[in-house]
This record gives C-alpha cells, sequence and structure tokens, in this order.
C-alpha cells in the first residue's frame, strides 16, 4: 500500500475500516502473566501468537509444516492479535501516536533462516498499513527453536500511547 497524504491523516480506526481488517478479540494469557502493560506512554504487548477462534491457525515450523506465504499470513495475524490486545487495553487503537519496536520470533528450517526477515515482514506491514510512516518501527528478528502451543511464529510490540 502506497502512503498518501490522506493515507497519513486518516485514524487508524479508520484506516482499518477502510483495509476491511476484522479485528479479533483481544488474546488470553496463557499463565501468570497480562497481555499488556503500560508505563507513562510506553504500552508493551507480550509475545501474540498466529491464533484465530482461540486456537492456532498455523502450527509447525516454517519450511517444513508451513509454506513461506503462509508464514507472512501468520505474522500478519500474531501482529493483529497484538494491536487487538493494544485495543482492548486503551479503547481505541487511534490512542497509538507511533510503533517503535516491532519483535518477531520465528521457528523455520535451516532454509529459511535468510527468509526470516521477510516473513516478519507480514507483520511490519500490516503496522505500516494502519500507521502509515508511524507504524514503521525498529526490529528485532530472532529465530529460536521452539514457541508455545508449537506455533511457527511470535510478534512483541513496544508502543507509544497518547494520554
Amino acid at each position: 500500500m502506497v502512503n498518501t497524504p490522506q493515507h497519513e491523516t486518516a485514524s487508524a480506526e479508520e484506516r482499518i475500516a477502510a483495509l476491511g481488517i476484522s479485528m479479533p478479540p483481544a488474546p488470553e494469557p496463557l499463565g501468570a502473566y497480562a497481555e499488556t502493560v503500560q508505563s507513562g506512554n510506553l504500552l508493551f504487548i507480550t509475545g501474540t501468537m498466529p491464533v484465530a477462534g482461540g486456537k492456532p491457525k498455523y502450527v509447525g515450523v516454517l519450511g517444513k509444516d508451513v509454506d513461506f506465504a503462509d508464514g507472512v499470513k501468520a505474522a500478519r495475524l500474531a501482529a493483529l492479535n497484538a494491536l487487538a490486545a493494544a485495543r482492548q487495553h486503551l479503547g481505541s487503537l487511534d490512542r497509538v501516536s507511533r510503533v517503535l519496536k516491532t519483535e518477531v520470533y520465528l521457528v523455520t528450517t535451516e532454509d529459511l533462516v535468510l527468509s526470516q526477515p521477510k516473513i516478519a515482514d507480514g507483520a511490519s506491514e500490516l503496522l505500516i498499513e494502519i500507521y502509515g510512516s508511524k507504524g514503521l518501527s525498529a526490529r528485532k528478528v530472532m529465530g529460536v527453536s521452539s514457541l508455545p502451543l508449537y506455533v511457527p511464529l511470535m510478534v512483541e510490540l513496544l508502543l507509544e500511547v497518547k494520554a
């Protein structure tokens, strides 16, 4: 999506509606932790997974059980779940003034190690679609050996929020 001046001035909630994005319910913690923690104007969002309807939509290792294209979709879904957690905490995604950092953890085969940044783009591109240039963040992409519920990836966000 090309960022136009109109895109930059529309609110996040307006862009979500214009893009036809259906927001999922906020994820529930799987253990003794909070999905979101706010300190001042910083909102930390825990690792969210590509879950739909309360179940993992993608399971397994990227490059073995999940192909590249579905990996990109999984990253987008995990980021959407992170935004759902932010929306539940803030009341509206319009309160986000900037995406500061995106972290994507991936379980991949050796063959897809070099593709990890492109898979993570599924999450980053969603944030840019919704927030324009304010969705372009610092990013960490890291390969790991396993994740909860056997999901192939997980996304964490750090957001700057308005009072």
